[in-house]
């Protein structure tokens, strides 16, 4: 396992449950304790958590894990739906909208060998990999950059997508729910995703198994906005029933 995955899981087991202790993280990654030690310490100097004697505590309220310790997570999942998302854009599409996650950057890389596409994003790592590309002609929004996922927003951001039409816009989610909608963790980043939404003909929502029936704090926009929802086959049935049942054709990507 990478250090960043474990990291990543280590965050996950704080926020789920407050506290860690160093003989049961070594156990569960398959390490040894000494590289646990080396994990928490790392964190404890990015200020993501407190290490106590033989573990570790929450600092503060983990409700939104870093980006970069997210990559790991579901990664085939999120391939599988980036692949079945890429064939739902027809070939004549040439306007495509992305909002940050790693999900959409799985998406962005599917679609990275399409001529002739113009994308736009806020999201600065997507918009790094793009920028190589000499078939895209990217767009990126201005704005205030969030760390946590590395999303420009605000003001700034929306004022561009005000100004533009987009033909399919794929929207990454923290959280997509039959009552709730599409929702997020920031209300500032929810603000500019729901611009981003206003700007597309066709709103295209990736989210894998994880985030189905979930609720975020801050709401993007309601399910009425979105012409399809991608996910995997780790959802239950029932959710992707009701999320079908409100409008949104449902695809299932297979593993």
């Amino acid at each position: 396992m990478r250090q960043e995955d474990r990291l990543g899981l280590i965050l996950r087991e704080l926020s789920e449950h407050s506290s860690v202790g160093v003989g049961g993280l070594a156990q569960r990654l398959g390490v040894s304790e000494a590289s646990v030690r080396r994990d928490l310490r790392l964190l404890e100097s990015q200020k993501l958590l407190t290490r106590t004697h033989g573990g570790a505590v929450a600092s503060g309220v983990l409700y939104e894990l870093p980006m970069r310790y997210r990559g790991g997570q579901h990664q085939e999942a999120k391939r599988a739906i980036a692949a079945a998302t890429a064939a739902l854009i027809p070939a004549g599409v040439t306007a495509v909208g992305l909002n940050g996650g790693t999900t959409t950057t799985e998406v962005a890389r599917a679609l990275a060998g399409r001529p002739g596409l113009r994308v736009v994003t806020n999201a600065l790592n997507i918009a790094s990999e793009l920028a190589v590309r000499s078939n895209i002609e990217l767009v990126v929004c201005g704005g205030s950059a969030r760390r946590e996922s590395y999303e420009l927003v605000g003001p700034l951001a929306e004022l561009t997508l005000a100004n533009i039409n987009i033909e399919v816009a794929v929207i990454g989610v923290d959280g997509v729910s039959a009552s709730a909608g599409l929702t997020t963790h920031h209300e500032v980043e929810a603000q500019t995703n729901r611009a981003l939404v206003t700007a597309a003909a066709r709103v295209v929502v990736v989210a894998d198994s994880s985030k189905i029936g979930r609720r975020g704090f801050a709401r993007i926009c309601e399910l009425g906005a979105v012409a399809d929802i991608v996910t995997d086959s780790g959802a239950k049935e029932a959710d992707l029933t009701e999320l079908a049942r409100r409008g949104p054709r449902v695809h299932v990507a297979q593993l």
